[in-house]
Order: structure tokens, then C-alpha cells, then sequence
């Protein structure tokens, strides 16, 4: 399926924020920190519990089984064979565990099911790791390779499922049948050979060569928690044939944990990070339904107006038309009855032209009804409409507002649109810097007594300086599906509020955008009726300066 390249909305390709780098070095480092502290005693013996180790296998395979399938659903949005490959290996894994809970000695029979022997088990335990550790180095290593036009998703999933089907059958009959020919891998049913070490070792090898190829060309959400997982899996090999020379040992049951937090994280991540997705996508949903149901509410009362208005003139202009008509018919014709009703169809004319005006200037112009609006809790209500995107993005927001109440005449709902677009454009131009926080800083303050100033500054990468007098004009946009209809609407609110917008560089890096409103006077009733009481605070000198302030604060 053909696939947009700047589309960024699956874990594949969607970039990792701060949060998600955060998570991915909380859980390594839990991870290390509880392999450091069992690690000088994994060779303790502990009793055997043979009948747990099929129980463990069972959850392994239920989750990497779900895993693959949401995996191989996903091949429909980004079809690549890095993720082919990358299900496959979670198929595998979910297939193979099956044989080595059923062949496990000592769980369902003394040497196992299936024919198998003492060896059987260890060596799938063996082929069941090696195989997932290829599939991650496989996933690092084809991270940008695209399949041939010419093979389906279906035909890949089916040749996908198909092979490691016939791949487990036949290292299942290899670890059984043939296990006569593979070296000894326990000596007895409580101690490890010393040969194991050198297909564990191996392996190790492998999972940190993925691990190395993942690190270097990481750039998704999911090589992060890749990344995890293979850490994951080399504690657990560590802690499998490494560490303990005992098999029923501290470490040996700590690896079989370590293996339920390796099949685990990925479709962990895979649910948490779609629900968000489809959250965001479901909000997006409905507020585009809205809009749609309010431009439909707007038409509607556009064409009842009209229909409503147009009705009677209209009407007018055909009886005068018609009228007219009869009395040129006349025997003898009557001229000054027609060219009187003639006068009459044209005046119905001109009313008809000044309706239409007047419709127009009803729904295109500024009705004139506004209200006094405090300009620091528009920006915080605006602020908490987005907090969860602000919070997904990782973005972290200043409030460095004056600490008395910033007052304007107008309409609320608009002057929120403006801050709401900000700092939505603010949020869009940070997500592209790396290595660098993202930081949002909303500013209010009264500069001459008489202009109250809100700045929305980022610390993205800034604005060509070239383009700065261009980002105001309709249609001139930067996104690749952007109108460019939000910045030219925002300056058009601020004008119609007697004020200006306007934008600059930041001192270290991104933009400020400036909003510059006049302050209006606060009417105060009283006994003896209204008083103009001016709203008098001093200028916070924000254009020289930012000083403190009591409403700082961050989030």
C-alpha cells in the first residue's frame, strides 16, 4: 500500500519526545538496578517448580502472539520489511515457547512430551532466543528497506507465517529426534553443562549487536523501546546459562522473570501508545465535526436570512414586472401606469442590493457585542485546552503573567482562538529540534499605562528572517497540509480588537509572538449609577525587560 513518507503518525516513525526517552531510561535502568542486586547470588539453589515453567511459557505466548498480530495489522499503514521481520521474530517466539513448555523435564512427564529428552528443553530455549535476537537485528539493520511492489502485505504475512511455522517444526524435531547430535547443554537435572555458555554467549552476542545498530540509527518510539527489550533479554541470558551453574537457582527463576518483562514491553507500548493515538485522532474527529455542524448551522442561517429577506422585494419586483406588462398590453397602452410600475420594480432592486449588503455585513462584520475579558485567564484557559497535547509533545510551559487583572474589551472565545493557535504553532515548530527542551513561555504585562501585551515565545527553531513579513498572509503556510489561514485570521482578530500582532526572534532561539491590545476602562456600578474607573497599574517595562513577577510559575 502506497504510504505518504511525512507521515508520522505510528510508533515506526513517530519521534520520541522527552517523556518517552524519560520511560525508556527509567525502565533500563530498573531493569540493571534488579539484575545488580540478585546477580551475587544467582547461584543459590532454590527448590524446583517445574510445574511453573509451562505457566511462564503460556503467558510468553499469549502476549508475543498478540504482539505479532498488532504488528502484523500495522503492515497495512507502514508496510516495510523491517516490520515484517520484526512480527515474525514475535510469531516465532510465540510458536516456539509452545514445544518447550510441552518438552520441558520434569513438567508434564519426567523427560517431557513430544519425545523429547533432557536436553529437548534448553535447546529450544536456545533456538527461541537466538531466533528473536536475529529478528531484532534483522528489524535495526532493514530499518529503512521497503519491500518489491510486486508482494502484497497479504503474500507477506502468509510467506511470514508460513515460514516460522515450518521454522518451529523443524528445530522442534531438531531438539527432539535429533537431539542426539547436539551437544549436551545440562549434565544432570539440577546443573548446567559447561557448553552452554557458548550458544548463550553467542546469542548475547547477536542481542548486542542489535542492540548497538538500534542506538545508532534510532528515531522512533519504538526503536527506544527496542532497545529496552533487548537489554531485557541479555540480563536474562546472563542470568540463564552465565551467572548460575545451578538450573533451578535464583538467577535461573530471575531469567525466567526477565523473560515475561521482554515479551511484555513492546505490546505494553503498542497499547498504551494507540489508545493515545486514537484519543487524539477522536478528538481531532470531533472537532472537525463540530466545525463542519457549525459551518452547516452558518449556511443554514445564511440561507434562512436570505430566503427570509430576499422574499418580499423579490415578490415585489415581479408584481411591479407584471403589472407593468398588463398595462403596456392595453388598447390603448397605458405608459405612465407601466413606466410607474417600472419605477417601482427597480427601487425593489436597489432594496434587494442593500439586503444582500446588509447580510453581508451581519455575517462577515463585527456585530458590535463584546464584553470585558481578562487577558491572563484567557491565556490559561487557552493553555488548559491543550495541556494533554503540550504534555504528549513534551513541551514545557512558563506562565510569567502580571499579577493584576489585564482587561480588554471584545469577545472572549476569539482572543482564546488566538493563544490556542499560538501556541499550537509554538508546539508544531518545537517538534522538530532534538536534543534541546522544548519550552513554551506566555507572558502578559501593561506597557505605557494603556497597552496590555501578551508575548507567546518558543524555543524552536525560529523564523527565517526573510519570511517574517510573510507569515500573516493568507495562504502562505510552512506545513505540508496547512492552509495558512491561522496566522492571518489571528492578526484579523487582533485588529478588529484595536490592536496588532506581530512576531520577532527570541533572544537565544525560537520566536515570540506579540499581541498588543488597548486596555479599556472598568465600569463600576454604584447608588448614584455607573463610574468609569480607569485601571490603573504601572508598566512592567516587558519591552526592555522581563521582570519578575508573583504570576510566574511552570508546568
Amino acid at each position: 500500500m502506497a504510504r505518504n513518507e511525512t507521515d508520522t503518525t505510528w510508533l515506526l516513525d513517530l519521534p520520541p519526545t522527552a517523556r518517552h526517552r524519560w520511560s525508556t531510561v527509567a525502565v533500563s535502568a530498573i531493569l540493571v538496578v534488579g539484575f545488580g542486586f540478585i546477580a551475587p547470588f544467582a547461584n543459590r539453589p532454590l527448590p524446583e517448580l517445574n510445574a511453573l515453567f509451562p505457566s511462564l511459557d503460556a503467558i510468553v505466548c499469549v502476549t508475543d502472539l498478540i504482539t505479532s498480530v498488532l504488528l502484523f495489522a500495522q503492515l497495512s499503514i507502514f508496510y516495510s520489511v523491517s516490520l515484517l521481520v520484526l512480527a515474525s521474530g514475535y510469531l516465532f517466539t510465540a510458536l516456539i515457547v509452545i514445544p518447550h513448555a510441552l518438552t520441558f523435564s520434569g513438567a508434564f512427564s519426567p523427560t517431557g512430551l513430544l519425545g523429547a529428552g533432557v536436553q529437548t528443553g534448553s535447546w529450544l530455549f536456545i533456538f527461541w532466543h537466538a531466533g528473536f535476537a536475529a529478528a531484532l537485528l534483522a528489524y535495526a539493520a532493514l530499518r529503512d528497506e521497503r519491500p518489491p511492489n510486486a508482494i502484497s502485505e497479504a503474500w507477506g504475512i502468509f510467506a511470514s507465517v508460513a515460514s516460522m511455522c515450518t521454522l518451529v517444526f523443524g528445530l522442534t524435531w531438531v531438539a527432539t529426534g535429533g537431539v542426539e547430535l547436539l551437544p549436551p547443554l545440562i549434565v544432570d537435572k539440577s546443573h548446567l553443562g559447561p557448553f552452554v555458555r557458548y550458544p548463550i554467549g553467542f546469542t548475547i552476542v547477536v542481542s548486542a549487536a542489535a542492540f548497538a545498530v538500534l542506538w545508532v540509527r534510532r528515531r522512533s518510539v519504538l526503536d527506544q523501546w527496542l532497545m529496552v527489550v533487548t537489554l531485557a533479554s541479555i540480563l536474562e541470558l546472563v542470568f540463564s546459562g552465565l551467572l548460575p551453574s545451578v538450573r533451578f537457582s535464583l538467577g535461573f527463576y530471575a531469567g525466567r522473570v526477565f523473560s515475561l518483562i521482554t515479551s511484555s514491553i513492546v505490546l505494553i507500548v503498542l497499547l498504551a501508545e494507540t489508545t493515545r493515538l486514537y484519543v487524539r485522532f477522536a478528538r481531532t474527529n470531533a472537532m472537525l465535526q463540530r466545525e463542519q455542524d457549525n459551518k452547516l448551522m452558518n449556511l443554514e442561517a445564511l440561507a434562512s436570512s436570505i430566503a427570509h429577506e430576499m422574499r418580499q422585494p423579490l415578490g415585489a419586483m415581479m408584481l411591479n414586472s407584471e403589472a407593468a406588462l398588463q398595462l403596456i398590453k392595453r388598447e390603448p397602452p397605458d405608459l405612465a401606469g407601466a413606466s410607474s410600475a417600472l419605477r417601482g420594480a427597480i427601487s425593489d432592486g436597489k432594496r434587494t442590493g442593500e439586503v444582500l449588503q446588509s447580510i453581508r455585513a451581519l455575517f462577515g462584520k463585527d456585530t458590535g457585542e463584546r464584553e470585558l475579558i481578562d487577558v491572563n485567564e484567557t491565556a490559561r484557559a487557552a493553555l488548559r485546552a491543550l495541556r494533554e497535547e503540550l504534555d504528549y509533545h513534551g513541551v514545557t510551559t512558563r506562565m510569567e503573567l502580571a499579577p493584576q487583572s489585564l482587561l480588554v474589551a471584545g469577545h472572549g472565545d476569539q482572543l482564546k482562538e488566538v493563544f490556542i493557535n499560538l501556541y499550537q504553532n509554538a508546539m508544531e515548530a518545537m517538534d522538530g529540534i532534538e536534543g534541546n527542551p522544548r519550552i513554551l513561555t506566555v507572558r502578559t504585562g501593561i506597557i505605557d499605562g494603556k497597552a496590555i501585551i501578551a508575548e507567546v515565545e518558543d524555543s524552536g527553531p525560529g523564523i527565517d528572517p526573510e519570511r517574517v513579513e510573510k507569515v500573516f498572509d493568507p495562504f502562505v503556510t510552512t506545513k505540508s497540509g496547512g492552509m495558512g489561514l491561522g496566522l492571518a485570521i489571528c492578526r484579523m482578530i487582533a485588529d478588529r480588537h484595536g490592536g496588532s500582532l506581530s512576531v520577532s526572534a527570541a533572544h537565544s532561539r525560537g520566536a515570540v509572538f506579540r499581541i498588543e491590545l488597548p486596555q479599556k476602562n472598568v465600569f463600576h456600578c454604584s447608588r448614584h449609577g455607573p463610574v468609569d474607573t480607569a485601571v490603573g497599574v504601572k508598566s512592567t517595562g516587558i519591552t526592555e525587560q522581563h521582570a519578575d513577577r508573583t504570576g510566574q510559575g511552570e508546568t
